[in-house]
């Protein structure tokens, strides 16, 4: 089990009004920009609350039972990519489920990156507007977990796992459908594989591609990965760049069903037949993978229980307790008429450049 650091302690009233000679009352006044209170007094309290490194909103909160009755979700990615991504849809239903029985509010925010993210983050519990953080899209060098810890802002991962890390998380283990989904293709007589995953900096995208080629070295497949950054557009290109190879590959598992999808439509137009010609695997089943013609292959889990896990943790965190990991159910490989036995050759002769 991951270490994590004591970060519940806190400046409290007394320690202020101990350090400026004044009563409880005087601080939480001037904390709270009320009068009642000398200018001089004020500045006094406001600056010890700055050398002790708190700013004056986020240690007025830190005093208060006061609650906001609201925790955020910020997604640092394009809103139009958002709009057709049904993990997230799912993701926030189980955090819903959880949230509205408490009559607990859900704020979202998109922003751009994970710099604009942490400022929310700051302006968030400085304003009292949340209680409590879920944190998706984890990175393996990631800026946003020591400053909720600094902040002292209750927070959960949404994924992981990491060593040593300081904040509580809900994760399961991707390893083994990977390496479920390369034995699969491998049965099938695949030799030549190939993954177009995510943005490499997110620790499940790490997690992946490192399953995805040490399983195909285990089995002797020539396996390659190409990365997107989950765009449709990205994933088309990718699947054009796998697909004109003079040996292109007979399978391709890609990390997302919007990306299959895209990569379904791409292999169609250069004249693959799936699966005759290309078998597709999709991670996470939604109902675009089984509409479109054939139906796509895909990585099915509970997303609603992974988002109610995870809120569970952070309404226990903001209650000031200190919750453990929680490893939720793994994954399953859902096999539908996208996959195939290999074709016996597979050449650029086969193919048929499409339109972009």
């Amino acid at each position: 089990m991951a270490n994590r650091r004591d970060t519940t302690r806190r400046v409290t009233i007394s320690d202020i009004a101990k350090r400026a000679g004044v009563s409880k009352g005087a601080v939480s006044l001037a904390l709270n920009d009320r009068p009642g209170v000398s200018d001089e007094t004020r500045k006094r309290i406001l600056a010890i609350v700055k050398e002790l490194g708190w700013s004056p909103n986020r240690a007025a909160r830190a005093l208060s039972a006061a609650r906001a009755g609201a925790c955020g979700l910020i997604l640092a990615r394009p809103a139009r990519i958002l709009a057709l991504e049904p993990f997230f849809v799912e993701l926030i239903s189980g955090i819903e489920s959880e949230l509205s029985e408490r009559s607990v509010a859900l704020t979202i925010q998109l922003v751009h990156d994970v710099e604009q993210e942490i400022a929310v983050y700051r302006r968030w519990w400085a304003e009292r507007r949340v209680d409590g953080i879920l944190m998706v899209d984890l990175r393996t060098e990631d800026p946003r977990v020591s400053e909720l810890c600094r902040l002292g802002l209750p927070a959960v991962i949404v994924g992981g796992p990491l060593q040593d890390h300081a904040l509580p998380a809900a994760w399961h283990d991707e390893a083994p459908i990977v390496a479920d989904i390369v034995n699969y293709l491998a049965r099938l007589g695949h030799t030549k594989i190939a993954r177009v995953a995510g943005l490499g900096e997110f620790v499940h995208t790490a997690t992946r591609t490192a399953a995805f080629l040490a399983v195909a070295a285990e089995l002797g497949l020539a396996a390659e990965v190409v990365e997107t950054d989950f765009a449709p557009e990205s994933g088309a290109r990718a699947t054009r760049k796998l697909l004109s190879k003079p040996e292109p590959p007979s399978a391709i598992v890609y990390d997302s069903d919007l990306l299959a999808v895209t990569g379904l439509g791409v292999a169609h137009q250069m004249g693959f037949s799936v699966p005759e010609d290309l078998s597709i695997v999709a991670w996470d089943d939604s109902l675009m993978c089984g509409v479109v013609h054939p139906p796509l292959t895909a990585v099915t889990r509970d997303i609603p229980a992974y988002g109610g896990a995870a809120t569970r943790l952070l309404l226990a965190a903001i209650e000031g307790e200190s919750p453990e990991d929680v490893e939720t159910r793994r994954a399953e490989l859902m096999p539908r008429g996208s996959t195939g036995p290999a074709p016996m050759t597979l050449s650029a002769s086969t193919q048929r450049t499409g339109a972009d």
